[in-house]
């Protein structure tokens, strides 16, 4: 049996992507190779306990919801992540993963909806953007960018516009917490 290691699991609303507002079942597994500025998970960086894919798969049927979120930290930063995905997708769960996009995509399960970040430069990690996973996006994914200023939703703008994210899979801005308001956000996209 496979084993990852894991912060915590939780039954919530989900609050992102194309599932915002489903019941959702989130497994968040420990570490992280990016250190973003605006992290809201950092302790998910240290910790965790290792448990069993039989034994997630297991949470997720007694969680009385049919959505498991995969999350982090960088889920895909554990090999067995990929294990679990597949895992999950066989007990028949709708599956999505929240991924940083600096690591491999090509790997997981094609049955899971993979929500990728774009890392724009004020995150502090703008350089390990892993471009090669764009052109293994496919309509079910979503790209999301975080954005910390203006400067971000420039950036953002500009290489949704380059790159036509939008022909790949939906692009959704999310403004960070205390950096941005959303309010000016929505103003700069309109």
């Amino acid at each position: 049996m496979s084993r990852v290691k894991v912060t915590e699991t939780f039954v919530s609303i989900q609050g992102e992507a194309d599932a915002v507002g489903w019941p959702t079942l989130f497994i968040r597994l420990t570490g992280c190779p990016l250190r973003c500025v605006y992290c809201d998970t950092q302790y998910a960086f240290h910790g965790g306990e290792w448990r069993d894919t039989g034994e997630l798969v297991e949470i997720a049927n007694g969680s009385g919801v049919r959505h498991v979120c995969v999350t982090g930290g960088e889920p895909l930063a554990q090999k067995a992540c990929l294990v679990l995905l597949s895992a999950l997708c066989d007990a028949g769960y709708d599956v999505s993963l929240e991924t940083s996009g600096a690591l491999d995509i090509a790997a997981i399960d094609p049955r899971v909806a993979r929500i990728m970040d774009l890392k724009a430069p004020d995150s502090g990690e703008c350089d390990k953007n892993r471009w090669e996973n764009l052109a293994l996006l496919n309509p079910r994914d979503e790209i999301k960018i975080v954005i910390a200023s203006r400067g971000d939703y420039e950036w953002a703008r500009d290489l949704l516009h380059a790159r036509k994210l939008d022909a790949l899979c939906p692009v959704l801005l999310s403004p960070a917490q205390g950096l941005v308001d959303p309010a000016a956000l929505a103003n700069w996209i309109l």
